[in-house]
């Protein structure tokens, strides 16, 4: 089993300007990170060149992995072909490998039948998007009751039934899968972790949301140590992503410290 390879997505700074976000990933060792299009005044709703944030990660000497992320993919629209059109050309510009796939999380869309098609006519529709540009879209499943895609094996199916193994990837995200409750890993067909812990006592399965995201310590609920190793074991070779969304991480005046910490924590339990 080898080691994990880690990697920071912007929301764990979201305060931190690009070029500060990307030093930030340097000075811990980083190689990669992932940059958000839902970061109000930061890359890239402020308007920001793709070419000028692609210099700013070639000076700190790191890859921009993916751009996180195309939000309620699996409901096809021309609008939302526009906002994938419009994402891609920036991921391509940029130098990004992929684009996360979110879906729809309003519980809507989750009727049986109807998730699987609009699934399948989703990713049909992605795949020239991305093939012509070069790029990967990786499918989040998330652990929400409310969520139109819960299932990884659901994904996996849907990417099998168009022959899209070459296209699209999954995004296993610790958070969701221990809310998921889905034992299976696909190791094979993951392209990207997402890595966050829950140390709140308070907070049953079914109540945990964004803002109980923290790094990875001691107290952690969800079973990370255990998820980055049975991952690697079975094969995984892929970037695990710290993607933490609760304000007390977001608003360290060290972020450095703490995300050394829980790197150094998770290896040592490895």
């Amino acid at each position: 089993m080898g080691a994990p390879v880690f990697a920071i997505n912007h929301i764990a700074t979201p305060n931190l300007r690009p070029a500060a976000f990307f030093q930030l990933a340097s000075k811990l060792g980083l190689r990669d990170v992932e940059i958000r299009n839902d970061l109000n005044g930061n890359a890239i709703t402020d308007g920001t060149p793709a070419t000028e944030i692609r210099e700013m990660a070639e000076a700190a000497g790191v890859r921009i992995a993916t751009i996180n992320a195309l939000q309620r993919f699996n409901q096809w629209s021309p609008e939302r072909e526009r906002e994938a059109v419009e994402l891609a050309d920036y991921a391509q510009a940029v130098g990004a490998a992929a684009i996360v796939l979110v879906p729809v999380n309003d519980g809507s869309g989750q009727a049986e039948g109807e998730r699987q098609s609009n699934l399948r006519e989703a990713l049909l529709m992605l795949r020239p998007i991305l093939e012509s540009r070069g790029l990967l879209g990786f499918v989040e499943p998330l652990g929400f009751e409310i969520c139109s895609l819960r299932s990884k094996r659901e994904a996996v199916q849907a990417i099998q039934s168009i022959a899209g193994q070459d296209r699209f990837r999954l995004v296993h995200d610790t958070f969701h899968h221990h809310l998921a409750r889905e034992p299976e890993l696909f190791p094979q067909l993951t392209g990207l972790v997402h890595i966050s812990g829950v140390t709140d006592s308070g907070v049953s399965i079914g109540d945990m949301r964004d803002p109980h995201r923290v790094l990875i310590d001691e107290d952690d609920r969800l079973g990370n140590v255990d998820q980055i190793r049975d991952l690697l074991e079975q094969g995984y070779e892929g970037l695990f992503s710290f993607e933490p969304f609760a304000e007390e991480v977001q608003q360290l005046e060290d972020p450095a410290s703490v995300l050394a910490a829980s790197m150094a924590l998770i290896k040592a339990k490895l």
